[in-house]
This record gives C-alpha cells, sequence and structure tokens, in this order.
C-alpha cells in the first residue's frame, strides 16, 4: 500500500508534534503551486529541538517507506528545510519563524491542519 500525500502531512504533523514542536501548519497547496501539494511549518525553541524535530520526522519518513529527497541547514538548525517529495517541511528557529513568516507568503493555500 503506498502513501498517500495527505497521510504523509499527518504523519509529519504527529512527528511535529511528538518532539512539541511549537504553532504546527499544515498548508495545502494544491491549485495553489505545483511546487508540492503541502507545506508543513513548525518551529522549535533552540537549535536542538529544531535537529530532534527534523529527525524524528525522518525517522517517521523512512518508517513510512518514503525517501527524503533533501534536507538542507541542519547544521546552523534556524530553518531547517526538508523535500518529501509532494509535502515539503519547513522548521524554523522560533526567531527565525517570525522573521520570515511563509505562512503569509503563502496565503492563498488553505490551512488544513492547525496544532
Amino acid at each position: 500500500m503506498t502513501l498517500t500525500n495527505e497521510k504523509l502531512m499527518q504523519t509529519v504533523v504527529e512527528a511535529a508534534n511528538d518532539k512539541k514542536a511549537m504553532n504546527v501548519v499544515a498548508l495545502d497547496l494544491r491549485g495553489v503551486s505545483l511546487v508540492a501539494d503541502y507545506f508543513v511549518i513548525c518551529h522549535g525553541n533552540s537549535d536542538t529541538q529544531v535537529q530532534a524535530i527534523v529527525t524524528e520526522i525522518r525517522k517517521r519518513a523512512h518508517d513510512e517507506g518514503v525517501t527524503v529527497k533533501g534536507i538542507e541547514g541542519m547544521d546552523s538548525a534556524r530553518w531547517v528545510l526538508m523535500d518529501l517529495g509532494d509535502v515539503v517541511v519547513h522548521v524554523f528557529h522560533r526567531d527565525e519563524r517570525e522573521y520570515y513568516n511563509i505562512e503569509r507568503l503563502w496565503s492563498d493555500a488553505k490551512v488544513v491542519e492547525k496544532v
């Protein structure tokens, strides 16, 4: 059985929540952008927490048989971008999330999950 993009997005949200990610938001980009079907955006309060969130998401994706196509920013842990194909994950450090405010940039997208 193959994992749907919606189920993968939910798996990512659950993994982030399990590591106490803050303000987890999933945006449905279908019909808005060709970049991905979903963006999941969250933040941690420290570099260590950001890295733990990313590590947990990578582990859960692997457990579901999903190939992580790329991870950028893990060394600095200020803004980590994870490419899971049609689900793209942004894990910010608290300060960077406020600064970049990418939810505003994608305000045309429907919010499907907000924790």
